[in-house]
């Protein structure tokens, strides 16, 4: 019998690179470049059907498959990645993806980049600059404008993670989620001046299990707006300013309405906004509800409302409804929230306001360590209107909670 040649160790490293090789190779047969599409990298040339053409061909892939954007930019026009896949997914962007310059372009679609019905996908890097100017300078005219789209949304997904991603100049909305399961979205970065009109930051409604860290928005309208049918969403490190602060709501918008339930956030800083923590529903009929919210661990850097419960929310203040009357399963429309170590400086000499409805009064309101003031020698004050809770520790300004 001859000898083989090939001692044990050499075995093993041929059989590592072989298995690399192979490794690699079929990572690399599942990367579609939208290049390879005919997608072009001078921020002119529409590329909408090439990427479209890379997305078809990861979607239909047996295995994992990755939709790479390269270094440049590439002009997208409106455009939907419909799904279910096959397998998972990942939407890697080192590149800038802008809309067209015609803000007309988009019709009445309301969507610019649209994810729907996808699953198990990965949207991570890259910047998406909607280049809005032209139609916030429509909406201020007062011209008849289209009405907008959300720079990138997505619908009915489910297990998503998004990632490193910056959206500038939205037309509206940055991101948005509507009726997605288990999303973590992390260290994004939306930005729009603070005069842009209805700019809002993040968006999600008839959403579970979300989580939103570790990421900076400045816009002009809410950083985060948290929608009807929104359960179990925690948004920690969250630095916000410019804009309207976190809102819950607006609620009571339609008679037969979702709640919002099992709400966190913590650890952030608001800086300039408007409002810090806000909830707000109009004083119309509803089976709305809004329970189970936590706001702790919190700074507020000269702003203007940094606690604010409203449920007259009426911002044209005109025809307005007088009173609220939200009828919710037979709880309250609004209890058990937490404001807890909440401290920094308001803009404003009311740094806290509670106006609840009259004939359904929020319960089960909690403030323990707050710490507001206003300016040097004229300290901070506090209204409250039919809202029941209790005070635990120091809280500034004095607690003007009905127990």
């Amino acid at each position: 019998m001859t000898k083989s040649n090939i001692t044990l160790p050499l075995f093993f490293t041929l059989l590592f690179a072989l298995l690399t090789f192979i490794d690699v190779s079929t990572g690399a047969a599942n990367v579609f470049n939208v290049v390879s599409f005919g997608a072009k990298p001078d921020g002119v040339t529409d590329s909408t059907g090439a990427f479209l053409k890379a997305w078809q061909a990861a979607c239909g892939s047996v295995a994992a498959a990755t939709v790479m954007v390269p270094i440049g930019t590439f002009m997208v026009k409106g455009i939907t990645f419909g799904g279910p896949c096959k397998s998972r997914l990942k939407f890697q962007l080192a590149g800038t993806v802008v809309a067209p310059p015609d803000y007309r372009a988009f019709g009445n679609s309301g969507y610019w980049i649209l994810f729907n019905k996808v699953s198990k996908i990965s949207l991570i890097g890259g910047t998406f600059d909607a280049r809005a100017n032209g139609f916030w300078a429509c909406r201020k005219s007062g011209q008849s404008c289209p009405p907008g789209v959300r720079s990138i949304t997505f619908n009915s997904g489910k297990d998503v993670i998004i990632s490193g991603v910056k959206s500038m100049n939205s037309q509206v909305t940055h991101m948005t989620l509507n009726g997605c399961t288990n999303v973590a979205v992390r260290n994004v970065k939306l930005v729009a001046p603070g005069n842009s009109p209805n700019t809002d930051g993040f968006h999600v409604q008839f959403s579970t299990g979300v989580t939103f860290t570790g990421s900076t928005v400045q816009t002009g309208d809410d950083c985060v707006a948290i929608g009807a049918g929104t359960r179990n969403f925690l948004i920690s490190k969250l630095a916000c300013g410019p804009g309207h602060g976190v809102s819950i709501g607006s609620l009571a918008k339609e008679l037969n309405e979702d709640g919002v339930e099992n709400v966190t956030l913590s650890s952030s800083v608001f800086t300039g906004t408007q409002n810090g923590v806000r909830i707000k529903s109009w004083a119309r009929p509803s089976n709305g509800f809004v329970k189970n919210v936590f706001f702790q661990n919190l700074i507020m850097k000269n702003v203007q409302n940094p606690i604010i419960i409203d449920q007259n929310y009426c911002p044209s203040h005109k025809g307005c409804p007088t009173e609220v009357y939200i009828h919710t399963r037979g709880w309250p429309a609004l209890r058990a929230v937490t404001y807890k170590n909440i401290q920094g400086t308001s803009a404003t000499q009311q740094a806290m306001k509670l106006v609840c409805s009259q004939s359904n009064p929020c319960t089960g309101i909690t403030l323990q360590d707050i710490k507001l003031t206003y300016k040097k020698g004229t300290p901070a004050t506090s209204y409250c209107f039919n809202a029941l809770g209790t005070s635990l520790g120091v809280i500034q300004p004095t607690s003007c909670l009905n127990r």
